[in-house]
């Protein structure tokens, strides 16, 4: 590449960021640095005026100690993108921000900022460079939001983006939004996913009609882009933070929910969905029975504790079913997430018994004989006592 068609700009662009990591002892160790070196020294088409810079770079290396640091700014990274505008083969080298993180079971399946709301929903919103739309719209909690991030680079980003909603097949739309911030040679993630929702990849793994610097996916097989590309209609809304026009459209997406995608083989398994199935009997708790019942006079919520031998050991009082409940757990009357779950479901049936003046019969616990009571059963109770009746 003769001088005379080097863009100037980018040319200093690439050695300020080189600059940069050369002045960062942490760089001289890590392989992002030591990649980024090794790629723009191999380039046959980069100006000479960075052969001296390379060389002291070069000089400046230390035993590898680690592939990537995942530093919030990457400057080899930033280095190597700008390069790639003068020699596009380097495009395909280096490293950019961090390397992919392993997959965990469950869903999502990578790490990232994003907030997770409900899986059967059909809608997930990116939010690009608006961090701050995230907790946003979490808090709203818009029906049909499956899930909410940002996304800032047009690579590794929109790979992990991919690996992450693909494994759910009831995601069917894709509301992108947020701020499309043009960094200093940056990334374009917003106008790079839409491009590659609409036009797909190159053979080259390269988005097509992509602006940013390297919307270039090399760990996503083209069977699960276009996997991606079939299931999820995008819906754009580049350069919306407006919260109200944003929860409409998730509301007129999942107003249009075709229902969940066929599996894709290549796709990280999903979450497993299973039949509930209601318990046969509980086990006696060690540590006792409860007794629940609204006092209707002092509008108040009653649970006595008996020791399995029968004995009354305790009288609770309060206002909520929370306070009740928290103070059984807390002084340790309560042992079982069984038993635990059905004192949540009564307290919860008598606090509404005693709002509306329904009367109020405290169930038998699953397995309990139709004869058993706390007062003549002691050990062989599951649970619980009739309240019919209690005032």
């Amino acid at each position: 590449m003769s001088s005379a068609v080097i863009d100037n700009s980018t040319l200093e662009a690439v050695r300020s960021e080189l600059g940069s990591a050369m002045t960062a002892t942490k760089c001289h160790r890590c392989g992002c640095y030591q990649d980024t070196v090794q790629a723009l020294a191999g380039s046959s088409v980069l100006p000479a005026v960075l052969v001296s810079q390379l060389v002291e770079a070069r000089a400046l290396f230390e035993p590898k100690r680690y592939d990537c640091l995942g530093c919030e700014v990457c400057w080899p990274a930033l280095a190597i993108n700008a390069a790639a505008e003068l020699d596009p083969a380097l495009a395909q080298a280096g490293h950019c921000a961090t390397e992919a993180p392993e997959e965990r079971a469950g869903w999502p399946p990578l790490p990232g900022d994003y907030r997770v709301l409900r899986f059967h929903a059909p809608v997930a919103v990116c939010t690009l460079n608006s961090d701050e739309l995230v907790p946003w719209l979490a808090a709203a909690h818009p029906p049909g939001l499956a899930i909410v991030g940002s996304l800032h680079t047009e690579n590794l980003g929109i790979e992990h983006l991919i690996r992450n909603l693909l494994p759910n097949p009831h995601v069917r739309f894709l509301v992108v939004c947020g701020e499309d911030t043009r960094q200093a040679i940056g990334h374009l993630p917003g106008q790079s996913l839409v491009s590659l929702m609409r036009e797909g990849l190159e053979e080259s793994g390269r988005i097509r009609g992509a602006q940013g610097k390297r919307p270039i996916l090399k760990n996503v097989g083209r069977e699960q882009v276009e996997a991606f590309r079939r299931r999820l209609q995008v819906v754009d809304l580049i350069g919306t933070t407006d919260l109200e026009a944003i929860a409409g459209s998730i509301a007129e997406a999942a107003a249009n929910d075709p229902g969940p995608a066929e599996a894709v083989t290549a796709e990280a398994p999903a979450v497993p969905v299973q039949w509930a199935v209601e318990p046969l009997r509980l086990v006696s708790d060690p540590a006792g029975y409860l007794v629940i019942y609204p006092d209707r006079r002092r509008h108040l919520l009653v649970l006595e504790h008996y020791a399995n031998n029968g004995v009354l050991t305790r009288v609770i009082e309060g206002a909520t079913p929370t306070a009740l409940y928290g103070t059984v757990i807390a002084e340790g009357l309560i042992s079982r997430l069984d038993h635990a779950a059905y004192l949540g479901r009564e307290l919860a049936r008598a606090q509404h018994a005693l709002a509306t003046g329904e009367d109020y019969v405290q169930d038998r616990a699953p397995g309990e004989d139709d004869a058993a009571s706390p007062a003549c059963s002691g050990g062989s109770c599951s649970c619980t006592a009739s309240a019919a009746g209690v005032r």
